[in-house]
């Protein structure tokens, strides 16, 4: 098989695209400033890639045919503002400047669902459900503005270079342990999320288990030579993280969507993954119902 790269290694999806590429027979190369990637790495090494010198040693060092770009600050106003626009376009700048210059062969960098705006203070409702990829990006704070830019980097360097590339919005991520009763990347943990739809509505109630959002990366990235450059997908379960149908829920917590949610039935979520499966033949295996009951032996619903 083939020399994979993968940045944020030891982030909460980065240890799911590990585990699942060395599954399937990669040799991963690991990248993170944080202790934590998982002993599947072929190697795992430390390395600021905000810095260009880095960025490009690491890539010369290792010469990988494909690199998974997960590396950021990954959860909004967590930094000063500045901070996190800085850390996040740059990390995007230098890892594909450096994997074209480099001759590396595909890239999939990991962008996220807040790109389309839900939360903004200022009031914010979609322009239809459920929401897809040509949805508009309405972005209102630094971390779901340097992911924009995220994209956009990757799509001028797609169109510059023959590196084939691409670019992946995984919903939130929920990795094994967070099952278990960890807390999430908000700080509550997941049945919290369920009793209160108030946690979860901001976000229309989207997620992913970290192990399914990795197995759509590694076939992305297997994809990348069939697909026009530059595509950009989202990842997302089947169902929405609540335990009310969305058309019930969604108008409770974000006025304006009533005309919108009318027309998702059942358990469906907001978030189409309907491109993923079509160009991909990915669809998500895991929800919250079963996996909630597996790790602690209560009815997820």
């Amino acid at each position: 098989m083939s020399r994979v790269l993968v940045t944020g290694s030891a982030g909460r999806l980065g240890r799911s695209v590990v585990s699942t590429l060395a599954a399937a027979g990669h040799e991963v190369i690991g990248v993170d400033r944080a202790p934590g990637t998982p002993g599947d790495a072929a190697v795992a090494l430390p390395a600021d890639l905000t810095d260009t010198g880095e960025a490009f040693e690491v890539m010369a060092r290792f010469r990988p045919e494909s690199v998974i770009h997960l590396a950021a600050i990954a959860t909004p106003f967590s930094f000063p503002e500045s901070v996190i626009y800085k850390v996040n376009t740059q990390l995007a700048f230098n890892v594909c400047e450096a994997s074209v210059a480099l001759g590396v062969r595909g890239v999939v960098v990991a962008s996220s669902p807040t790109v389309i705006g839900y939360g903004a203070p200022g009031g914010w409702a979609p322009s239809y459900l459920p929401i897809d990829e040509a949805h508009p990006t309405r972005p209102w704070n630094a971390y779901n503005l340097s992911k924009v830019v995220a994209e956009e980097t990757m799509k001028a360097f797609a169109v510059a270079g023959t590196t084939r590339m691409a670019a992946v919005r995984p919903c939130f991520v929920i990795p094994p342990e967070e099952w278990a009763g960890a807390p999430t990347q908000s700080g509550h943990t997941v049945r919290e999320r369920l009793d209160r739809p108030e946690l979860g509505g901001v976000s229309l109630f989207n997620y992913i288990d970290s192990r399914d959002a990795a197995e759509l990366i590694a076939v992305l990235a297997e994809a990348l030579p069939e697909l026009p450059n530059g595509e950009v997908f989202f990842a997302g379960a089947a169902d929405a993280l609540a335990r009310k149908p969305l058309a019930d829920l969604l108008p409770q917590v974000i006025p304006g969507t009533e005309p919108f949610a009318a027309g998702l039935t059942g358990t469906a979520p907001a978030f189409s993954t309907a491109k993923a499966q079509r160009l991909l033949g990915w669809q998500p295996k895991r929800s919250w119902r079963t996996e909630l009951q597996e790790t602690d032996g209560k009815e997820g619903v």
